[in-house]
């Protein structure tokens, strides 16, 4: 059911936990299986462009929601913002050998996560965003709010 590379990262997420005093902090659910995941950025700069100097994350849900997590602070770290924003689904599902279609939302909630992460960094510096970033900030705000609704409404609790 699982590739070799999710089952890896599931048992050795990279980059899991939290960073003290990041630049910013996104949270993003997913209302179809009620995951939760926290993204923590830390930015610096190098010839003149903003990069992702340190990522990390913590996730509530299934295998598939951890290791896509876990491949999406590989695939984003020492990234510029811009490089970063175009990390997509389709990407981290690739770069895990794939993932049985029922656990593709997985894929999307780790997307979601950075791409929200970018917005409210971008958003926080004044920093120009895409139409695209938008949209995706968009989706980010009303998948996490059906999420909430629907732990709140199951009794799900994030402690």
């Amino acid at each position: 059911m699982y590739t070799e590379k999710v089952m890896e990262h599931f048992k050795n997420p990279r980059n899991m936990g939290e960073i003290e005093d990041p630049d910013v902090t996104s949270k993003v659910g997913n209302p179809a299986c009620g995951d939760m995941m926290n993204i923590y950025l830390r930015v610096g700069e190098k010839n003149n462009e903003k990069y992702i100097e340190d990522i990390k994350f913590k996730t509530f849900g299934c295998a598939s929601a951890i290791a896509t997590s876990s491949v999406t602070t590989e695939l984003a770290m020492g990234k510029t913002l811009d490089e970063a924003e175009e990390i997509e689904e389709e990407d981290i599902a690739e770069e895990l050998g794939g993932l049985p279609k029922i656990k593709m939302h997985c894929s999307n909630l780790s997307a979601n996560g950075l791409h929200e992460a970018i917005y409210q960094y971008k958003k926080k510096e004044g920093m120009e965003i895409s139409e695209d970033l938008e949209r995706k900030h968009k989706i980010a705000q009303k998948t996490l709010e059906k999420t909430e609704e629907m732990r709140q409404e199951h009794g799900l609790n994030e402690d």
